[in-house]
């Protein structure tokens, strides 16, 4: 939802272009003493209208009709805001959601809460409502308030601001999604920003987690989350890692950085946090591990006798994906000594995709790949022909899997790199190698693994 969609209603007052002449005897100025223009603190989102420069921007994929302002009835003034929420069948779009944004920024320090009146056609479970999204993707201090239960008639809601002193220089003000499928009218009206006085005791955690990492690599946050007491009731508030400070308990291993942790060395550290003065509960367990040092040795085969697929020896070819939505793991660009290696975590089992340009191997003998694991003794190497219509699922589809051990040839080895040479007429079952889009890789039992030199030759 962090993509930009449509602008229903922008208000901003006109503006003039003034050129001013400075004419014989006009003096220089001195501005050192001009006072700075005061931070825009405007808590107002929608009254009878939108603030000022208050757009609505519909989230991508969602239905870009469903706002829409409406006359009489409103909970305060003369008018109200109405989200018709689609059913799920919907040709312009099965859901509705969007981010309320500022043309400006905003400073909301002063304010600990956002807050609305809200009512539903009948009863229903709004899936999010939150704030500081600017819909740009990038921002840092979105706070949400997950299934909102709504009521038939007019209703104030509060949605607290985690650590208000993050939120200086602010677009993003309300956002909200629905997807249930199931038809009805949300309306919503005097949205703003205030200090409300039955917020109190703060509960700042972190997920527990054990992440396991190398030397070089980054670990992003998840699951932060902060309790509050709103007028007696908790209420579960999840939010960006950036209202929190991180603590490293061993900076030779891990340095927290704005975004994450960058792994530097070999090791264990236990990350924490606090919420302002407020320590989080829960944990972060970095168990950083071994990588390799050098290399793989640089593959030999003359330019013209390859189809590379991922080697700084040779041109490569494109590649879609380089791990799957259907996947597991995440994989990461690093360098060994200054050449590029892709490195995976976590990984079960994901595909290396080239869908949109199939790879034609036929006049090729082998497939080769460089492979180094940090523990384990467990690999798979699968290749996926979609066949002349290069779709998936395909009557001429044809796929064939090699699995390696710690017994076989070559033998999977912690601490040193593998090379695997394989004929392609090993492939049995790869009745065709003319369109080739998916290589899978599997692991039983390997932490950390990284893969260089993977390409077809002859």
């Amino acid at each position: 939802m962090s993509n930009r969609g449509i602008t229903l209603r922008h208000f901003l007052p006109g503006l003039i272009a003034v050129s001013v002449a400075c004419f014989a005897g006009c003096s220089d100025r001195d501005f050192a003493d001009l006072e700075l223009a005061p931070l825009n603190d405007d808590p107002l989102v929608f009254g009878d209208t939108f603030g000022d420069g208050v757009d609505f921007q519909a989230f991508l994929g969602s239905n870009t009709s469903a706002l829409s302002i409406v006359s009489g009835d409103a909970y305060a003034g003369t008018s109200f805001l109405r989200f018709s929420i689609p059913e799920e069948s919907n040709p312009n779009g099965g859901w509705a959601g969007g981010a309320f944004v500022s043309s400006g920024v905003r400073d909301l320090s002063g304010y600990n809460a956002l807050t609305f009146y809200a009512r539903a056609s009948e009863e229903a479970t709004l899936n999010v409502v939150g704030l500081a999204n600017d819909n740009t993707g990038n921002s840092k201090y979105s706070a949400e308030w997950p299934n909102v239960r709504i009521g038939e008639s007019w209703q104030k809601y509060v949605v607290p601001i985690p650590l208000p002193e993050k939120l200086t220089e602010e677009q993003g003000l309300i956002y909200l999604a629905e997807a249930e499928g199931i038809p009805y009218d949300l309306d919503l009206d005097e949205i703003r920003f205030e200090y409300v006085t039955g917020i109190s005791d703060p509960r700042p955690s972190l997920v527990p987690q054990t992440v396991r990492g190398f030397v070089g690599s980054e670990v992003s946050f998840s699951g932060t989350r902060t309790i509050f007491s709103v007028n007696g009731t908790d209420q579960f508030i999840s939010h960006l890692p950036g209202y929190f400070t991180f603590f490293s308990s061993d900076e030779d291993v891990a340095v927290v950085g704005e975004s994450g942790v960058e792994i530097v060395g070999q090791g264990k550290a236990t990350i924490t946090a606090k919420l302002g003065d407020i320590d989080a509960t829960g944990e972060i367990m970095i168990n950083s591990i071994g990588a390799p040092t050098e290399p793989a040795p640089a593959p030999s085969f003359a330019a013209g006798d390859v189809v590379s697929v991922f080697s700084n020896a040779y041109t490569n070819v494109g590649v879609d994906r380089w791990t799957t939505e259907w996947g597991t793991g995440v994989v990461e660009d690093v360098q060994v000594d200054g050449n590029d290696v892709k490195a995976y975590s976590g990984l079960e089992f994901t595909g290396i995709e080239f869908t949109s340009a199939p790879i034609n191997a036929s006049e090729m003998t082998h497939f080769a790949m460089d492979l180094w694991v940090s523990s384990g003794s467990t690999f798979g190497i699968k290749l996926v022909d979609f066949g002349e219509d290069g779709v998936f699922g395909g009557a001429a589809d044809s796929e064939h899997e090699i699995s390696y051990s710690d017994t076989s040839d070559p033998a999977i080895a912690a601490g040193q790199w593998i090379r695997f040479d394989i004929p392609l007429e090993s492939f049995a079952d790869l009745t065709s190698r003319e369109h080739l889009a998916q290589l899978i890789i599997s692991t039983d039992d390997v932490d950390i693994l990284f893969i260089d030199n993977v390409l077809f030759h002859r």
